[in-house]
């Protein structure tokens, strides 16, 4: 059986250009990165900002296991699928980071035939976006600490200083650290933090801007730190915006790639679901609808984290309204939540899927809330049974739920025609899309919202640090914006061992904290981290490059 990786550099690739004029996008339209890698122009953006918008679907998942669940293959199939049956469809997707590339979940470029291509450029450095926008947020670190050096005429108070540094690594020894050490050329000695960069609230802003106008106006916003009084500090008193804007001007535009069969691929932005709001860029979200009748977009981890956050924040500040939801499910991510543990997900196991099917019920559950059409499918493994197969089909359809079992990581877009034909008569339900919550409700009580309704919880507590800080964000006047919940993904609780539908818990905020250049709240569960680490066996270390070939081998 091949690989990801070799089925990928096996393909044949069409040159972008050739890939972009399939949804009407000229060669002047276009910014080339090599043959088979292009951003898309402003002036493209402007053309088509008055064509009508094409139906909207969102890709989810059940909570998965430590591998994921394959949403980005069930899109990217999804829309060869469309493809095939004549219908023009374009994939809006997120673009991985180094840190799970060369940790434990390996890239984010899709599986089998149902991948994006080059698929080595999309899971390492790609366009740069990641690295400018790593750049652009260091920047404001090295200028708010040598403005503290040069005599700190804001007054910032070093105790209160919340902008952390970022890297696009796993890596834990960074979490904490002293800098400033040394004689007094070397800057002031404070405590500091790295996060991983798809945290960091620069990646935020970057995917909810409109444009470049809107992107500076949000950087100004950053609270970087307090003062003595304690006031907010943001980036406009460092004066820091232009020269960041400056490093993300490329950065800011989508990028366009193609599928093993050459139908196109925006791929932009790409903050996680699980620490961030895992979704991709507003900007390509909103071009894919204007180019193509259907744009298939996915969220992060399970819906309890992405799809939340893609309602409730991306689609809340953009106006968007999604027509259709498909809720990605696997054999063994059911077992996984029945209690089956990860060595052993492969053996057929009745009891444990039986057991472990509860977790997609709420997930169903959960979507309804939202008024949006939603269509189950099975991401099917060579080591699934067809009895596993018409368990599951029975149950959804029992729930009164479309179900469509996807192919697509074995055949490609032939083996998302079932998926496809179930979402195209899911637009016949009208979609009466409502986020959670209103904008007017108080912080803490859109929290318990989220808690209760789409984790089960039966109530939220919280570290007494956090709820002064929540006190002081409404002070502020950030009170209507929305939650953007940081949360383990293997579970609908905060604690990754309740598995399946944990029932009697109780959420806990241990910290709390305003992106108020993104426009959300950030409340942080758990033991969630904002910089991971490494497995203890990473993937990195069956990565190599074959000189000889001039290959890269044992990337996912």
């Amino acid at each position: 059986m091949k690989s990801d990786i070799q089925i990928a550099q096996e393909a044949h690739l069409e040159n972008i250009k050739d890939v972009a004029a399939k949804v009407g996008v000229t060669e002047d339209e276009l910014e080339m990165y090599g043959k088979y890698k292009a951003k898309l122009s402003d002036e493209l953006i402007h053309r088509v900002e008055n064509n009508e918008d094409g139906k909207l679907v969102l890709i989810t998942a059940i909570n998965p296991t430590p591998a994921g669940e394959g949403k980005t293959t069930i899109s990217l199939g999804l829309t060869e699928a469309l493809n095939q049956k004549g219908i023009s469809a374009i994939a809006a997707l997120r673009e991985p980071s180094l840190g799970p590339c060369f940790g434990i979940k390996g890239g984010a470029a899709g599986g089998g035939y149902a991948q994006a291509v080059p698929m080595e450029d999309l899971n390492l450095h790609f366009t740069g976006d990641f690295h400018a926008i790593t750049s652009a947020n260091n920047l404001l670190a090295a200028m708010l600490d040598n403005h503290i050096h040069q005599g700190n005429a804001l007054g910032i108070d070093t105790k209160r200083i919340v902008w952390k540094r970022c890297m696009d690594m796993n890596d834990r020894t960074l979490r904490n650290i002293v800098i400033g050490l040394g004689d007094k050329p070397n800057g002031v000695t404070r405590e500091d933090h790295f996060i991983i960069t798809v945290a960091s609230e620069i990646m935020a802003i970057l995917c909810l801007a409109e444009d470049m106008k809107d992107l500076k106006e949000r950087i100004d916003k950053i609270i970087v730190a307090y003062n003595y009084a304690g006031d907010p500090v943001t980036a406009k008193d460092l004066k820091a915006t232009g020269a960041m804007a400056a490093l993300l001007k490329d950065a800011i535009k989508p990028n366009m790639i193609q599928t093993l069969e050459n139908t196109p691929v925006l791929v932009h932005g790409g903050p996680f679901a699980n620490i961030a709001h895992g979704c991709n860029s507003v900007r390509a979200t909103k071009l894919a609808l204007k180019l193509a009748d259907i744009a298939v977009t996915e969220a992060g981890f399970g819906a309890d984290l992405g799809a939340e956050k893609f309602f409730d924040i991306k689609c809340r500040k953009a106006g968007l309204k999604p027509d259709a939801v498909v809720i990605v499910a696997t054999v063994k991510a059911l077992k996984y939540n029945g209690g089956v543990p990860k060595q052993e997900l492969s053996k057929p196991d009745m009891e444990a899927l039986k057991n472990g099917i509860v977790n997609l019920d709420k997930h169903i559950e959960n979507i309804h809330k939202y008024g949006v059409p939603v269509v189950v499918t099975l991401n099917s493994f060579v080591t699934d049974t067809e009895e596993e197969y018409e368990f599951i089909k029975k149950h959804c359809e029992e729930l009164g739920c479309e179900f469509a079992l996807s192919n697509v990581w074995a055949d490609g877009g032939a083996g998302g025609i079932e998926l496809a034909d179930k979402v195209l008569a899911s637009f016949d339900k009208k979609s009466d899309f409502k986020p959670l919550y209103e904008d007017e409700l108080p912080l803490e009580d859109k929290i318990m919202t989220i808690a209760k309704e789409i984790y089960g919880a039966d109530g939220v507590t919280y570290d007494s640090k956090a709820k002064k800080e929540l006190d002081h964000i409404t002070q502020m006047g950030f009170g209507n914006l929305p939650v953007c919940m940081a949360k383990t993904q293997y579970s609908l609780s905060d604690d990754a061992s309740k598995l399946g539908r944990p029932e009697g818990f109780t959420i806990n905020i241990r910290e709390v904290y305003v992106d108020a250049g993104a426009g959300f709240v950030v409340a942080l569960t758990g033991k969630v981290l904002t910089m991971p680490g490494l497995p203890k066996v990473p993937a990195a270390e069956g990565i190599d490059y074959d000189e000889e070939n001039e290959k890269i081998t044992g990337l996912f």
